[in-house]
């Protein structure tokens, strides 16, 4: 399988004009090739083919006065440049037909966009240096951060740049077929939450670190000044770059802390199950910004490649499973309860059941796995509500779904 590996780059002063006139340059052919189809649809002309578009944007356009600063940059990269275009129409294409997700189609791209990136690939003739030096042509040899060795020849190396002005070399490479773990009986279901990010069916619960509202105090004092500075101005953009760098120190943690949490998954566990979750309609609900604080799809992600990188079996049961209905006990269903209701009474069995840890059981007995309830409560035993979701009688004694107050 093909993986990505980001290492940060350092580029001087000259390399980074180097990189802006490759950033802009890719970005102009990216356009001229979108308005072309975009007109030829509109006339309903044939459709321009990928190198009709190269020979005329890129070839033909460097022989002009308007466009001769084209030949300034590698044509590696502008024929990448309309890589991407054809790859976003299909997306586009594919998402109408039913074969992936609904995708936008293609738009102009802009100067000010947070991200800038071009790729190289195998034919622009990059290399690593003998120094570790990442040489790109028309560029310069531009000094990386290696954090750890590539596990073979990269193929391509996309190099990024990011609101905060940061760069990033981005290779992809091609792993070993060797790389599975030594395997093991632990399986394990998760259910994935606010309260708790993570809740496994051994009865283990991670803590959400809710790294953006943690981070929120901070995030309103440099955009606060952002807004006061006046448009245009140097002290605006100053002030941009902070509230950007702010956000890439939140957005760092929270990726950090998914691989973390990940990997230990998957090497602790032969197979994983996880429920498919509807983030797209829950992030449109008032519990917005803390769904996309949790990064459950990211984090589901890397579970799932992580997985089929080290031999591992990944399972998503469907979203309509009655994972908090069904008692793990008995298997009886008892009905959705409302979100405040943590414990609750099975009303066949009697078990008293943990709302997060008896969910994350059904999700594994759902792909068929054989786990219990090792850490859950099965007896009628006090269980406190959590803070701010207990749901009381007008006495002030906590109610437990099932229960009667006394």
């Amino acid at each position: 399988m093909q993986l990505r590996y980001s290492f940060r780059v350092y580029p001087n002063g000259p390399q980074r004009s180097a990189l802006a006139r490759a950033f802009g340059c890719s970005r102009v052919v990216y356009n001229d090739a979108l308005r072309a189809r975009e007109t030829a649809r509109a006339e309903g002309a044939p459709f321009p083919k990928t190198g009709d578009l190269s020979k005329l944007l890129i070839t033909d356009a460097k022989k002009t006065d308007e466009r001769g600063w084209l030949g300034e940059v590698s044509a590696v990269v502008l024929q990448q440049s309309l890589r991407d275009l054809d790859t976003a129409y299909r997306n586009f294409f594919d998402g109408l037909k039913g074969k992936r997700p609904l995708m936008g189609a293609p738009r102009f791209k802009s100067r000010k966009d947070n991200r800038q990136a071009v790729r190289f690939t195998a034919n622009a003739r990059w290399k690593i240096t003998t120094g570790g030096r990442l040489s790109l042509p028309k560029i310069g040899d531009v000094r990386v951060k290696w954090s750890r060795a590539l596990p073979s020849v990269p193929s391509t190396v996309t190099v990024v740049k990011d609101a905060a002005n940061r760069y990033f070399a981005s290779f992809v490479v091609e792993t070993d077929p060797d790389e599975a773990l030594p395997e093991t009986d632990a399986q394990v279901g998760i259910d994935l939450g606010l309260s708790h990010f993570a809740i496994l069916s051994d009865g283990t619960k991670i803590d959400a670190p809710r790294f953006l509202r943690r981070a929120e105090k901070k995030l309103k004092k440099e955009q606060r000044r952002l807004s006061r500075k006046t448009k245009g101005s140097n002290n605006r953009t100053k002030a941009r770059l902070k509230v950007a760098r702010a956000h890439a120190r939140v957005a760092d943690a929270r990726r950090e802390f998914h691989h973390q949490l990940s990997t230990t998954i998957i090497r602790e566990n032969q197979a994983v199950v996880v429920e498919d979750l509807a983030v797209k309609g829950l992030a449109r609900t008032r519990l917005a910004k803390s769904v996309h604080d949790a990064g459950w799809s990211a984090f589901v992600g890397m579970l799932e490649y992580k997985a089929a990188r080290y031999g591992r079996t990944f399972v998503r049961i469907g979203r309509f499973e009655p994972t908090s209905q069904v008692c793990s006990q008995c298997g009886v269903k008892d009905g959705p309860k409302p979100l405040h209701i943590r414990v609750w009474v099975c009303r066949a069995c009697g078990s008293v059941l943990d709302r997060d840890i008896n969910a994350a059981v059904n999700v594994a007995k759902a792909a068929g796995l054989a786990v219990s309830a090792c850490r859950a409560q099965v007896r009628p035993v006090p269980v406190p509500a959590q803070r701010g979701e207990a749901g009381t009688h007008r006495d002030g004694q906590t109610t437990v779904a099932g229960i009667p107050a006394l």
